[in-house]
């Protein structure tokens, strides 16, 4: 005998019901629908009560279902949030909001005008798990882990995770796509906050003002140890020239200071505008006395400070961290503290939070520390707050949110098409960005696509996304999708055009080649500048493989699978076997070999495949061949 089911359960199945798409023949509740949260119903709405008999749910004898649903929920005696009317008509309930950690007031107001709003903090993993059905959005902090298992406990009902502030670390987004639930941020609203702060340890730091607070507290008086040093005519790098680095060039100007910044992405006008010069990576360490450091944490910015990085940075530089606290080496830090080359640290975020109590770089006398208070004023969180629940209102009602981190999945049927030529669009853009060098900042990309379909039977804008994805992520912590990569590309001055070239060839395919053209900046390898000086790498999908086929002017053949050295060599006899024979003596595996040239006997550029990164001993000895002109490492 079937069990009754739970007035909540009843109830929760009649909405869920009401907010799926009708278009199929049968409702599975435990499989959301890709656009689940498109739509979402966040107004009260009703439905005429209809008496009839039916066994499934379909656009014919859906009113009969719920007609069903309702008697069950009438028969357990549930009285919903908004009654049933005169003439026997019911109210859907108002979506539930669970919020499991504090929010400021402006934010929670705005939320309860919206829906019904629950806040539960201190949620085990397990409690999470077991009220997570019965919501419509949930909002975090950085505390909560929202993980597979709180999506699958969610069954499909959970529409939009907002996390109030910018890191998504603690969410995961390839679970939340997958279960068809939007993931949005707060990214702006404690900018200012930050940029405070940084300022606030840089001139405590200079001064000492931590360290001289806390010999008074112990009854000391040492005018003379705590002697600091002057702002005026300093140079201070801003490592990272976003909305919170620039923010703190801006004040740091105003203190008289000399300010650099390194940024790929920084437009070299924006910078001028406030009196910043956009300089290489190398160089800002190399002659700045402060370093303040706002980078996101990615891969390739992971432990980019360290012990390489202080050897060459001057000697007695100082510096700040409210970003991150990966970006940072601290066992490096400690050593560069140690010897002199680093005189001064003051940091805000780090590796592990709160750090061992027996850290070294917190009790080492000449750092100074704070407990991750970049965004902790009163006007900062209360920002934040009604930044997420905007965010968090808007997807309920079906929008998409300039500030959403995750998309909806694409259809199968164009996802089985497109699949290899996303990953190809991805692995260029991803190679483009690395072979940029220089100061002046990434500002236009082209992407040329080679079709024998019709302009308007081919939609580009998965391919447009991803190719933005592989140049903007490696170098930032945006997440990029098919439902932000427009927007995150105006804002970091990026401008991405299109060109589509007919070709003669078989139209079952949706693209011949893809090719990434960079305007306007300088290049690692400059045999990836074509005749017009622009970096260009053409690829294209070779029995479901992405594959690189052209550097520049150079034709090349090589799957993009594993990481990628690019030689430019005299074309000569034993040249393979050379690098070969250097790989492996080093116990790199090399995947993939090819040689493209435009002359016979004059030069050629040789791509190689390797499964592992080459170390540094290993890489000068190819730049030590005699008859290679130039290389670069690619990671893919």
């Amino acid at each position: 005998m079937a069990s009754t089911p739970s007035p909540r359960t009843a109830a929760t199945t009649l909405q869920n019901s009401l907010l799926s798409s009708s278009s199929s023949s049968s409702i599975n509740h435990n499989k959301p629908s890709n656009l689940s949260f498109l739509h979402a119903s966040s107004n009260s709405s009703s439905l005429k009560l209809v008496h009839s008999v039916s066994a499934s749910f379909s656009p014919s004898n859906s009113s009969s279902t719920i007609c069903n649903v309702l008697k069950t929920v009438e028969s357990a005696d549930i009285s919903f949030s908004n009654a049933r009317d005169l003439d026997g008509v019911v109210s859907i309930p108002k979506p539930i909001i669970l919020v499991s950690e504090k929010l400021g007031e402006a934010g929670l107001d705005l939320l309860r005008s919206f829906g019904n709003v629950d806040c539960s903090y201190d949620l085990s993993p397990q409690d999470l798990c077991a009220k997570i059905s019965l919501c419509d959005a949930l909002i975090v902090r950085s505390g909560t882990k929202v993980t597979r298992q709180v999506f699958e406990a969610a069954q499909g009902r959970l529409k939009v995770v907002g996390r109030a502030g910018v890191g998504i670390d603690n969410v995961d987004l390839q679970a939340a796509t997958e279960f068809g639930c939007l993931v949005v941020n707060a990214p702006t609203a404690n900018t200012i906050a930050a940029a405070e702060h940084g300022i606030a340890l840089l001139t405590s730091m200079a001064r000492n003002v931590a360290q001289a607070d806390a010999s008074m507290k112990a009854g000391k008086w040492l005018r003379s140890k705590y002697v600091g040093v002057s702002l005026v005519g300093k140079t201070l790098a801003v490592m990272g020239f976003g909305k919170v680095g620039s923010e703190v060039a801006r004040r740091a100007k105003g203190l008289g200071m000399h300010v650099i910044a390194h940024d790929p992405y920084a437009p070299a006008d924006r910078a001028r505008a406030i009196g910043v010069d956009l300089v290489s990576f190398e160089q800002a360490i190399a002659t700045a006395d402060f370093v303040s450091l706002h980078m996101p944490l990615t891969p390739a910015t992971k432990k980019v400070f360290n012990d390489d990085t202080f050897a060459k940075m001057k000697k007695g530089v100082r510096l700040i961290n409210v970003a991150r606290g990966g970006v940072i080496d601290e066992d490096a830090l400690v050593r560069a503290l140690d010897s002199g080359i680093v005189a001064q640290a003051a940091l805000d975020v780090f590796t592990v939070e709160p750090p061992p109590k027996d850290s070294k770089l917190v009790q080492h006398e000449n750092v100074t520390v704070t407990p991750h208070l970049g965004a902790s004023t009163k006007e900062a969180q209360e920002g934040v707050a009604i930044e997420i629940a905007e965010a968090v209102v808007g997807a309920l009602n079906g929008e998409l949110s300039a500030t959403a981190v995750n998309a909806p999945m694409v259809p199968p049927e164009v996802l089985s098409e497109l699949a290899p030529y996303v990953v190809l669009a991805e692995k260029l853009g991803r190679l483009a960005v690395q072979l940029v060098t220089g100061g002046s900042g990434i500002q236009n990309v082209k992407v040329v696509y080679k079709s024998a379909r019709d302009p308007d039977s081919l939609d580009t804008r998965l391919l447009r996304a991803m190719v933005t994805k592989g140049i903007i992520e490696p170098i930032s912590d945006t997440i990029i999708n098919l439902v932000n990569a427009d927007f995150s590309s105006k804002q970091k001055g990026l401008r991405i055009s299109e060109e589509r070239v007919i070709v003669d060839s078989s139209p079952e395919y949706p693209v011949e080649t893809i090719q990434v053209q960079i305007s306007n900046v300088q290049s690692r390898f400059a045999s990836a500048l074509s005749e017009n000086g622009n970096i260009s790498i053409e690829g294209k999908v070779k029995y479901g493989v992405p594959h690189l086929t052209r550097v520049g002017s150079f034709s090349v053949d090589v799957s993009l699978e594993g990481n990628l050295i690019l030689c430019k060599q005299v074309d000569q006899p034993g040249m393979i076997g050379q690098v070969g024979n250097i790989l492996g003596e080093s116990n790199v595996n090399v995947s993939f070999m090819s040689v493209g040239r435009t002359v016979r006997r004059k030069q050629a550029i040789m791509a190689i495949g390797v499964d592992e990164e080459p170390n540094k001993d290993t890489q000068k000895k190819i730049g030590e061949v005699s008859a290679i002109e130039e290389f670069v490492f690619l990671k893919l």
